[in-house]
């Protein structure tokens, strides 16, 4: 099983009156790193696999430790953990090689927005979601 790994910079404007990362902007991160992981990777050279759009269904995070400002990126992995006939969840950890500060997961699905709904998963998506397959790490 594969990982997907998204370096992501953090920023000053990303810190509230507390001095380390607002919660909301993890979401940023975690979509950050999903629309890596889902475009960028995408299988094929011109495959139009996730381009066609995606929706958001559900967003868990658990916060697991505060994030101060500093210049080095934190890591952000992420691999499958369901895949459905028409919807798959994301797992990611926001982290450092010593420690992590969100563990999180995301419903995604797949949506046609020239017919305005949601679609099925493609055999071809299928494959390249497979390579990314795991159960979620038990929390520590």
């Amino acid at each position: 099983m594969a990982r997907h790994i998204y370096s992501c910079p953090l920023r000053w404007s990303d810190m509230d009156a507390f001095g380390h990362v607002n919660n909301v902007v993890f979401l940023r991160y975690l979509e950050e790193a999903r629309i890596d992981f889902m475009f960028r990777l995408a299988p094929g050279d011109g495959s139009p696999s996730f381009a066609g759009g995606s929706v958001v269904a559900r967003h868990e995070i658990d916060y697991v430790r505060p994030l101060v400002h500093r210049h080095a990126p934190v890591t952000v992995e992420s691999w499958v953990t369901k895949i459905g006939a028409a919807s798959l969840t994301i797992a990611y950890e926001i982290k450092d090689p010593e420690q992590v500060y969100v563990r999180a997961s995301t419903i995604v699905v797949p949506y046609d927005l020239a017919e305005e709904r949601p679609r099925r998963i493609s055999a071809e998506e299928k494959l390249f979601l497979q390579k990314y397959l795991a159960e979620e790490p038990a929390a520590a």
